[in-house]
């Protein structure tokens, strides 16, 4: 139940996110990306290296590597989004007499597979885990389950959930309640419910209905913004003697108020109704409403910029005994920095450290894009720096590139290079930005520089990009740096394989 509730915490922006992907995402743990200076250099190597018309293990050999399973895991993680190169290391990988993959080195790599559509090679390595005996299995198969649902091939993920009997020995009734869930909730969290509520129905004689089923069919209705249908669930689960708890009551809640037009204000008055209807239906059941269904309130009291009326439902939490978290606050201050009262947000950003709520990125980023929108550059540099002195969190990608965007256009170079500096991991917008921005300035040495930075790091560029620091070098009859740069690219180009083909550019006319 907690992995549900959790979810639906975990954003201020929870009424338009995915929150519910409730409780069958324990099925599938991938590894996470850990600190590992060996499995940079190996993903540095293997990326810079790799020749597809040569066996990977010569480059590999002559750097005396030794791996191990952990070792595969952390590379394959950093070389996930090159799916051909990720797939060579795979095999040599398996080639070795160490014999050096795991269960979660398949699944990595079923998962890498998958996102590119390469489903058929996915099912050959289930079935290579099925003959080597590498277990478990069910796992896998879920991977490729979710890959193939995301890319909207819902029956053949059906028939790979049903094909998985066929490998997997048969597991307890909890074990197969709780697959059941992972593919019900799977499909409604991509927008398939009545494809959910299909297989549902069909084999109802084979399902044990639970609670978390029908909270994933009825968060599946409310996506689809079929409230109607997510009401009948609701009652249908009632009716079956199945009793709703806090988490589905909070699905509904989200779905009541997520996608409701709340201009003018008797939509937003009648979306406030709605809301308090679900409220009182939970606790004629005895439920009382937790700290996300005060949260998923305020989210609509933010979106129709209602500073007041969200500091009134603050306090009523607080008179409940309920606390509020970090997404109940940063909704609130972002009401009150859209208004335009930063001053009153600072208060109650002084309130979250004292009551030991820290803020997130995304709460300090309410006070950056109203200093972006007012193009105060003083402002957002001395919240910045305080930002960095306190330590109370650490800004996002997303943050800084708030920032940069923002010093660019007012032309305060010195504080973009701070900024830059201070990131430790630039992203595809964060170079975007900086290249567009120096282009804009005419700064085409410093621009090409980041540019083959960005190529360097294995983020391909986007085709504007190219386009726009390639026509600005002829324009400024710097036709002898794009040549240069160009070598550059064809030099670098293998690391992109065919996606880097799309961004071949025409003779540019003057």
């Amino acid at each position: 139940m907690a992995v549900g509730i959790r979810c639906l915490l975990q954003s201020p922006t929870m009424a338009s996110s995915n929150c519910v992907r409730l409780f069958s995402t324990q099925n599938v743990i991938l590894p996470k990306l850990e600190t590992s200076n060996d499995a940079e250099l190996l993903s540095e190597i293997v990326l810079t290296h790799h020749n597809p018309f040569h066996a990977m293990e010569s480059s590999l050999q002559l750097h005396g590597i030794t791996l191990s399973p952990h070792l595969v895991d952390q590379t394959l993680l950093r070389i996930q989004h090159s799916s051909k190169i990720a797939l060579a290391f795979f095999h040599y990988s398996n080639s070795l007499p160490s014999n050096s993959l795991s269960a979660s080195s398949y699944n990595l790599v079923i998962d890498i597979l998958s996102k590119v559509r390469q489903f058929d090679v996915a099912w050959q390595l289930i079935v290579q885990m099925d003959q080597n005996g590498v277990v478990p299995i069910s796992s896998a198969f879920l991977i490729l389950v979710r890959r193939l649902i995301a890319a909207g091939l819902t029956r053949q993920a059906i028939r790979a959930f049903q094909d998985m009997k066929c490998f997997v020995e048969n597991g307890d009734d909890e074990d197969d309640d709780a697959n059941v869930c992972f593919l019900l909730d799977t499909l409604c969290k991509y927008g398939y419910v009545r494809v959910a509520v299909e297989f549902f129905n069909k084999n109802k004689h084979e399902i044990r209905p639970n609670v978390k089923m029908y909270t994933s069919l009825i968060y599946g209705w409310c996506k689809i913004n079929r409230i109607d249908m997510a009401e009948r669930f609701l009652g249908d689960m009632v009716e079956r003697g199945i009793e709703p708890n806090v988490v589905t009551y909070n699905v509904l809640l989200n779905g009541v108020c997520r996608r409701a037009s709340l201009h003018p204000d008797e939509r937003f008055e009648r979306t406030i109704r709605n809301a308090e209807k679900v409220f009182d239906e939970m606790r004629m059941r005895g439920i009382e409403p937790d700290v996300s269904s005060f949260s998923i309130v305020l989210h609509v009291y933010s979106r129709a910029h209602k500073p007041q009326l969200s500091l009134d439902k603050l306090n009523a939490m607080k008179e409940n005994g309920i606390s509020p978290t970090i997404a109940t606050y940063t909704s609130v201050v972002k009401c009150l920095c859209s208004c335009g009262m930063l001053e009153d947000g600072e208060v109650l950003l002084g309130e979250m450290v004292s009551n030991g709520v820290s803020p997130c990125a995304e709460t300090y980023n309410c006070f950056f894009k109203e200093y972006r929108g007012r193009k105060d550059a003083d402002g957002a540099l001395n919240l910045y720096r305080k930002m960095k002195e306190d330590g109370v969190c650490v800004p996002s990608n997303h943050t800084y590139n708030i920032l940069l965007g923002m010093f660019m256009k007012l032309g305060r170079m010195e504080i973009v290079k701070e900024i830059w500096n201070d990131i430790k991991g630039p992203d595809l917008d964060s170079y975007t930005l900086l290249i567009h921005g120096l282009c804009e300035k005419q700064k085409w040495k410093e621009a090409c520089q980041f540019f083959v930075e960005m190529i360097e790091r294995g983020l391909l560029p986007q085709k504007v990009t190219f386009e726009t620091l390639y026509k600005g070098l002829i324009q400024s009859d710097k036709l002898r740096t794009w040549r240069r740069l160009k070598k550059k690219l064809d030099e670098e180009s293998i690391t992109f394989g065919s996606e880097f083909q799309n961004y071949d550019l025409k003779p540019y006319r003057r």
